[in-house]
């Protein structure tokens, strides 16, 4: 019974349909409540931010900034002018450089963004960031981690509800929580982070542009990413991410439409 209550709670994810994602217009189920979501965030984030060295002063804690609030200006326009600002509903935009050498940023509901001094080096400029930025707000945008959380649940910890979850398995809870949103690694759900993947470069392209950066730029960034891997990436049926290569063909493709939304700096 059990496994037949997983299936069906798997299916619901990969054909069900209670939104589309702005933008793209995939259909999406969510079966977590978004303000919860927001909630854990908050902990999490405050969490994070007591564990790790936050870099508040100079130019590049400085660009964090400047750059995260354009991205998010941007995001929160084209949301309005779609009648989506339900999505970003209560978000409280936070921008913040902490030092560590992984290669990573990401952006929690709510609007809690976080850079790691170890992607400077790739981002390289303000424009580079802008690639960053807008890929990290856009998960949070089309509720990504809400997706994969959601599935996490059903498989992990057994199709419990969340709440039930926080109060029974707290630990497992958090780390499916930090997986779903790019802190920590899994590779448990392929396919779907992939779909994601692809889905913020997208999105992102568009912000980014209406924030008035070239998105032009976000080819080279996921070259030099693809120079910085040195060919030790594993191959893509076995990443949670596409391909460099895949990257840079699909970002290509789509830079037409991005560049319908760009004016110009």
């Amino acid at each position: 019974m059990k496994t037949y209550f997983l299936g069906f709670l798997i299916l619901l994810l990969t054909v069900g349909s209670c939104s589309k994602v702005p933008i793209t217009g995939r259909k999406q189920v969510n079966l977590l409540p978004e303000d919860m979501m927001t909630s854990m965030s908050l902990t999490s984030y405050n969490d994070f931010l007591k564990e790790h060295k936050v870099i508040s002063n100079g130019s590049d804690a400085d660009m964090v900034k400047k750059v995260g609030v354009k991205i998010s200006t941007a995001a929160s326009q084209y949301l309005t002018s779609h009648k989506l600002s339900d999505r970003i509903k209560g978000y409280k935009w936070e921008y913040n450089l902490v030092e560590d050498s992984q290669v990573n940023a990401w952006c929690m509901p709510g609007g809690k963004v976080v850079f790691y001094t170890g992607i400077l080096p790739i981002t390289q400029n303000e424009t580079g960031m802008a690639v960053v930025m807008g890929h990290e707000i856009a998960h949070a945008i089309a509720r990504h981690g809400n997706e994969r959380m959601s599935q996490g649940l059903a498989v992990q910890l057994g199709g419990i509800g969340l709440a039930v979850a926080m109060s029974n398995k707290p630990q497992e809870t958090q780390n499916l929580f930090l997986q779903s949103y790019g802190i920590g690694s899994t590779l448990g759900m392929l396919k779907y982070s992939r779909t994601h993947e692809s889905e913020a470069d997208k999105m992102g392209l568009i912000f980014m542009a209406m924030a008035g950066y070239n998105p032009q730029e976000a080819v080279p960034f996921w070259q030099r990413m693809k120079t910085m891997s040195g060919g030790q990436a594993p191959p893509e049926f076995l990443s949670t991410h596409p391909s460099n290569e895949t990257r840079i063909k699909d970002l290509k493709e789509y830079m037409p439409q991005a560049l319908k939304y760009y004016k110009g700096s």
